[in-house]
């Protein structure tokens, strides 16, 4: 049985002030400050005078708090809870096009810098070599900002030591020597953790590695730096008021995106291949689709977030931002702690294609329209099924995202606000601070709403295998763009970065991006590719496909 749509019941409108007619605009204002003020001393916020940086946030997201007001999310279903779904993943991995049997230690053919074959090889050109070439290259290009820190080199070649001496001793190391960057919001053993803020307690380097990087340094990766990002990881431009603003660069100026803005910079601009990136709300594919490369958001949980700085801790994901989407798929088998597997990409001959018009393809942009109908037809003449499908609900997926990321993070950063808000910059203090006005009641209500939400997901693709998106509404944007018209609609610059991505975080799907051309303003456009939970190999293997498709002749940097 399909899943019911969203009821909706009639509410008054929020009270605000610019729905106020002109004689009564101050009245409101004056009552808006009030009940803000109530709100903040009862939950005891200690610092007043901030009445006017509230109005304006919750001005910019009134569109989703009154799609929220008017929501009535099912009850039956219950709250989404997302398994982990790690052992899901390598289950289902034979459905997969291009699939093959797993490869323990197989390094995949696109890496620029696969290990020497034997010890003596390695001995004569030197593990460290990719390494050190690429911090040097880091260091050439500061003017990107794409990192907090980099490795010294006496550390690269301590490091280049040890991998050769476990390739000696006979271990498998799919990664050795391989340069890799690691976004500077989970410990790194070596690095300062900063979170991308300005916190003078961070003060002291890391003495272990969060569990992801940890499996990235014994499949023998050699990190060669930590990458800048939107403060908190709360927002989508990577303009770092500490660190400087990310630069996008091969369009630099056009913006990075974010969070993961200098994971993607770093990617782009040919200094690692392999960099490690968070999605909340699609902090992994924004970046990398404004950037012009590959990013992947995997199933919830299925590349562990043990010692990652949180966000919104129910819809936070860890992914590599990659050159291809095959050295995605050997960096997400690393990362899930996966066998690694080898298999050029197959024919997509069978291959049931979900699009989702309504939402995903209304409003588009034109070029964008024009550049993701063509992948789709490019994998419609390699024999694969094409048919629309209708997500039902999925309008509310802004407003269940909001309510939610908005409570998590101040719960999650609540303590840092009462403390030291000085120390955050100006657009992530606002919007923690807002998150203490929304109702408790609200945040049960969305987790309900994601629970409908994921059954509609479930309901729409019981047809399909993938389902084929764009990943923003329009190109990268020019810096300080802002809010497109598209299809003469006014379009707020967040929704037409978000609104496309984040369905993905609310249902724990995974969901790939990879360019597929470039829009009238130059700037690159991507295409994305989703499916159910614990199909992550399934979409990787389609988007390496769809990849070969679009770029049949693709040079990949060195």
């Amino acid at each position: 049985m399909a899943a019911t749509v969203a009821q909706h019941r009639p509410h008054s409108k929020p009270l605000h002030v610019s729905d106020a007619p002109p004689d009564a605009a101050s009245d409101l204002a004056e009552r808006l400050d009030q009940a803000l003020d109530a709100i903040a001393r009862l939950a005891r916020y200690p610092h007043p005078g901030r009445h006017a940086a509230w109005a304006e946030r919750l001005r910019v997201n009134l569109p989703e708090l009154r799609a929220f007001e008017s929501s009535n999310p099912r009850a039956d279903l219950g709250y989404l809870r997302p398994p982990r779904v790690a052992a899901r993943s390598e289950a289902r991995a034979h459905a997969s096009p291009g699939a093959s049997a797993g490869v323990p230690g197989a390094a995949s053919a696109s890496i620029a810098h696969p290990a020497p074959a034997n010890p003596a090889q390695a001995e004569s050109e030197g593990l460290a070599h990719a390494a050190l070439t690429a911090v040097a290259l880091a260091r050439r290009r500061h003017d990107l900002h794409a990192f907090v820190s980099l490795a010294e080199d006496a550390a690269i070649e301590a490091a280049a030591a040890d991998v050769e001496r476990r390739r000696r001793a006979g271990e498998a190391l799919p990664l050795a020597g391989m340069p890799v960057a690691i976004k500077d919001l989970m410990p790194v053993a070596g690095f300062v953790q900063t979170n991308g803020t300005d916190d003078a307690a961070a003060s002291s380097a890391a003495t272990d590695d969060a569990l992801a990087v940890a499996r990235l340094r014994r499949a023998g990766a050699i990190v060669i730096g930590t990458t800048n990002l939107h403060e908190l990881a709360y927002g989508i431009t990577s303009d770092n008021p500490h660190f400087g603003r990310v630069v996008n660069p091969d369009h630099p100026a056009h913006t990075p995106g974010g969070s993961s803005g200098g994971s993607a910079a770093a990617v782009a601009a040919g200094i690692v291949r392999i960099a490690v990136g968070t999605d909340t709300a699609g902090s992994i594919r924004i970046p990398a689709a404004c950037c012009g490369v590959v990013g992947f958001k995997p199933s919830f949980d299925a590349v562990p977030r043990d010692g990652a700085q949180a966000l919104g801790a129910s819809l936070d994901h860890i992914g590599p931002i990659a050159a291809s989407v095959a050295d995605a798929s050997l960096a997400f088998a690393v990362l899930a702690g996966h066998v690694v597997r080898t298999a050029p990409p197959a024919p997509l001959a069978g291959l049931r294609v979900g699009v989702p018009r309504r939402h995903f393809l209304e409003p588009i942009a034109d070029d964008v329209r024009l550049a993701v109908e063509a992948a789709i037809a490019r994998m419609r003449d390699d024999g694969a099924h094409v048919v629309e499908v209708d997500i039902a609900g999925i309008e509310s997926s802004a407003a269940l995202q909001f309510v939610t990321l908005c409570s998590e993070a101040t719960d999650l950063h609540w303590q840092r606000l009462l403390e030291k808000p000085g120390t955050l910059g100006a657009d992530v203090r606002v919007r923690l601070e807002i998150g203490q006005f929304l109702p408790a009641i609200w945040y049960t209500r969305a987790q309900r709403g994601r629970a409908e939400l994921d059954a509609a997901f479930a309901e729409a693709m019981k047809d399909v295998d993938v389902l084929v998106t764009p990943t923003l509404r329009i190109a990268a944007p020019r810096l300080g763009a802002s809010a497109p018209v598209i299809d003469g609609r006014e379009i707020p610059l967040h929704t037409a970065l978000t609104s496309l991505t984040m369905p993905f975080n609310l249902t724990g799907m995974p969901a790939l991006t990879l360019p597929c051309g470039l829009g009238e303003n130059g700037a690159p456009i991507g295409v994305q590719v989703a499916a159910r939970r614990g199909d992550d190999r399934r979409v990787l293997d389609v988007g390496a496909r769809l990849e070969e498709l679009i770029e049949p002749n693709r040079r990949r940097k060195p």
